[in-house]
């Protein structure tokens, strides 16, 4: 990684901010007063009354909005001790993923990743691969609603959207700082400082750094995040915002995966001789540099009226030089591995979203409205040079490998193998409208074109032409009614669509991707659900059942294998349960229950009919339990359960991995009220299971481990 781009740090800024935060502070009473409305979050409760930015653009609580909208926040993720986003996705009902160097696996309602918007502060790259595992320290929350809701952040998401929400500066001050050691060489350092720069500005710094060996042998990687914002209350109603991220991660010879043991069929095996082993070449690469800009700008001329301004540009550069696929030999007595890959991407995207809102009145009833214009430009370029063809096969417990650059046809140095290009214009409108006393129409409509430019950076042929270009403008929505039937509980019902690529997303689109798939999938739900307190306020509760089909995917022509045609159908019927209980000060239980059946109603592969099956890594069942007990002031125990039903490696289901469930024990203490003592222990029970599956290998999760944390807050 020694492009230029890359040269600058992001040190000076963050030296720049920690000098600022030096100045002297000012008195409390010289602050704005800040209005809070809604109910307080009871402490180890769902909250249903927080207004969630990812159900809708209105300001709405999950209480208020017809859809599943589920909320991870900052003392969840604290609590259970998510180490990264993809620790913290899995407490969301029905959520499954898994962080392979290549693929992001993040499954949700049956539906995988290429499916499913991921979100970085509503903001919408257009890149599955942009949500790698990101340290949760930088985080303040991550949000979520199940179902189509391309209404809301534009094409691909189908099975949800998710949105991961940064730190940014308060008008108060505080501090805190982590340091973190445990298994396989784990050292982390984190540090948190928010200050009042005078009446007007307030400024915020979070740093994150990361050493770490792996259990699996010769991989290693670090990691550096950054969040850095500057707040600026400048007139009465007017509120800026200038937040800054940055994020670096390096790892050595990334672990791709473990051979499966032949025959492939049934039930999958591995040799538990190979369990930690790693194939990949000596000197394996997976490197990112991510950059993130944001200005913010808020008016509030009145109550009834409210602008939002979000200018935006991200850039980012990845790096790949691995031996990435492995696989027994019919003897199961050597690994042949093959995938060669040297690849760059290279992405950046700007971009703009005006908001406003308005509260008003229609036909005499309560009706506000949230309308907008969103424009983007994505442009990435991709660099590959793979090959196909075998490396050698070697015994699966000794071994000796290569480096990279000494395999035949591979040598340093990137070539441009094509730029995709997508323009987005976007106009949406939501309104929530009283239709009668506790009876409430939720609305939204979202309109887009897309223009998808594809430029060949190398030799033209028949198929790879020097430039090609497509067009989409899909319109999707949503229409829900929300019903308050007695204090503290709601039903609702809802139906939404929304609209996708056929295969992948457009920022990596080929040509024959282009060329084949003359439009977009359309996905459409029908959802009812309920949210309610109970228990005198000791417990709440989400219900939701919902039935999504995807139609136009990409699937195999009959006629012709080597061709695709937009007929074939997915579909996925399920419900999702989520409880909390506080039956006492000292003891809190929460836990979700998901169920989905995901079939492909009509999906040819290999000039196979796969109608009936169930798409690969999609469990049924994905169940969370969270028991916390305090049997001493300052002293808290926790116990957390996971159960993830058996998957499959293809789609044909030919070949599955078991169904599993794994145990984490925390115990904290305090020390001091500012200081935090806590040990985990992950994986209890050490159990074997794979996080995903590929046709000849799993990709396996983490074995037991522990660790030990002290947080200093000030």
């Amino acid at each position: 990684m020694n492009s230029s781009r890359y040269q600058a740090r992001p040190c000076a800024l963050a030296l720049a901010l920690a000098c600022a935060f030096a100045l002297p502070s000012v008195a409390q009473d010289t602050l704005p007063t800040v209005e809070i409305t809604g109910a307080a979050p009871r402490a180890g409760l769902p909250d249903l009354d927080t207004p969630v930015d990812t159900g809708s653009r209105l300001g709405l609580s999950s209480r208020e909005t017809p859809a599943s909208v589920n909320v991870v926040d900052r003392a969840t993720i604290e609590l259970r001790g998510a180490q990264d986003t993809q620790d913290i996705l899995r407490a969301l009902p029905g959520v499954t993923a898994h962080n392979a160097p290549g693929n992001i696996g993040v499954f949700y309602r049956g539906f995988g990743s290429g499916s499913i918007s991921q979100l970085f502060n509503g903001i919408n790259v257009q890149y599955s691969i942009a949500a790698r595992p990101v340290d949760s320290w930088i985080y303040e929350r991550v949000e979520s609603i199940g179902g189509p809701s391309s209404f809301m952040s534009g094409s691909g998401a189908v099975g949800g959207t998710i949105n991961y929400i940064t730190k940014t500066a308060e008008r108060r001050e505080f501090g805190d700082a982590q340091l973190r050691v445990g298994a396989d060489g784990l050292r982390e350092g984190s540090f948190g400082l928010n200050r009042r720069m005078d009446d007007i500005h307030a400024a915020r710094i979070d740093l994150n750094h990361r050493d770490s060996d792996s259990w699996i042998e010769g991989s290693a990687s670090r990691s550096t995040q950054l969040a850095a914002s500057l707040r600026s209350d400048l007139a009465q109603g007017f509120t800026h915002l200038l937040a800054y991220e940055y994020q670096e991660e390096d790892v050595d010879r990334p672990y791709w995966g473990t051979p499966l043991l032949n025959p492939v069929a049934g039930r999958a095996r591995i040799d538990p001789g190979t369990r930690f082993k790693n194939y990949n070449s000596l000197d394996g690469v997976y490197d990112q540099r991510v950059h993130w800009l944001r200005s913010v700008s808020q008016f509030k001329p009145g109550e009834r009226r409210q602008w939002t301004n979000t200018l935006y540009a991200y850039d980012a550069l990845r790096d790949y030089r691995n031996v990435e696929t492995y696989r027994f030999n019919p003897g199961n007595t050597a690994v042949i591995r093959s995938g060669i890959l040297l690849q760059r991407h290279d992405q950046r995207v700007v971009g703009n979203r005006l908001d406003g809102g308005r509260r008003g009145t229609l036909l005499g009833r309560r009706s506000d409205w949230a309308y907008g214009l969103d424009i983007s430009y994505n442009r990435q370029t991709r660099f590959p040079n793979s090959l196909s063809n075998t490396v050698g096969a070697v015994d699966p417990y000794r071994f000796t490998l290569e480096h990279f650059f000494d395999l035949p046809g591979m040598a340093p140095g990137f070539r441009p193998d094509r730029d995709n290009r997508v323009r987005t214009l976007a106009a949406y409108l939501e309104n929530r409208t009283a239709l009668a006393t506790g009876l409430h129409l939720v609305t939204a409509l979202r309109h887009e074109r897309i223009a998808l430019e594809l430029t060949n950076r190398r030799e033209v042929t028949a198929t790879n032409p020097a430039s090609f270009e497509r067009r989409y403008r899909p319109t999707t929505g949503r229409a829900g009614l929300v019903w308050d039937v007695a204090a503290g509980a709601m039903l609702y019902a809802q139906y939404a669509t929304a609209a996708d690529p056929p295969s992948g997303v457009l920022s990596t689109a080929s040509f024959a991707d282009v060329r084949n798939n003359s439009e977009l999938t359309r996905g459409r739900q029908g959802e009812i659900g309920a949210k309610l307190d109970f228990w005198d306020g000791k417990g709440s509760a989400t219900l939701a059942a919902y039935d999504i089909n995807r139609r136009n995917i990409a699937t195999q022509d009959p006629n012709n294998s080597a061709l695709t045609i937009l007929v074939g159908e997915q579909t996925a019927r399920g419900v999702e349960l989520a409880v909390g209980l506080r039956p006492t000060r000292r003891w809190s239980i929460q836990g979700n229950l998901s169920k989905v059946e995901a079939r492909y109603a009509n999906f040819r592969q290999g000039g196979v009919s796969l109608a009936g099956k169930t798409p690969s890594n999609t469990p049924e069942t994905v169940a969370n339990l969270w028991l916390g007990w305090e049997p001493l002031s300052g002293v808290k125990a926790s116990v957390g359960l996971r159960h993830v039903g058996h998957i499959y490696a293809d789609a044909a289901n030919t070949v599955d991995w078991p169904a599993y469930t794994l145990v984490d024990l925390a115990l904290s203490v305090k020390l001091r009220p500012d200081l935090l003592l806590t040990g985990r222990v992950r994986n209890v029970g050490d159990r074997v299971y794979a996080a995903n599956m590929a046709a000849t290998m799993a990709y396996l999760g983490a074995p037991r481990s522990a660790e030990v944390a002290l947080r200093h807050t000030f």
